[in-house]
């Protein structure tokens, strides 16, 4: 069936397989939204001051 070397073969590709998936998985629910949640926070954040500068020069 298998000779010894194949099946450490099959066994990294299922390993690197395995932790991309992973990584993919992590990625898109916790680092992207968290990503994208804290520059909108921060272009909020941008906006609030610039309407604070305006009404100060008014």
């Amino acid at each position: 069936m298998f000779e010894f070397d194949q099946y450490l073969g099959f066994l990294a590709f299922l390993t690197i397989l395995t932790i991309g998936f992973w990584l993919l998985i992590f990625l898109a629910t916790f680092v992207v939204p968290y990503w994208i949640g804290g520059s909108l926070i921060e272009r909020v954040k941008e906006i609030m001051e610039e309407r604070k500068a305006k009404q100060n020069k008014a």
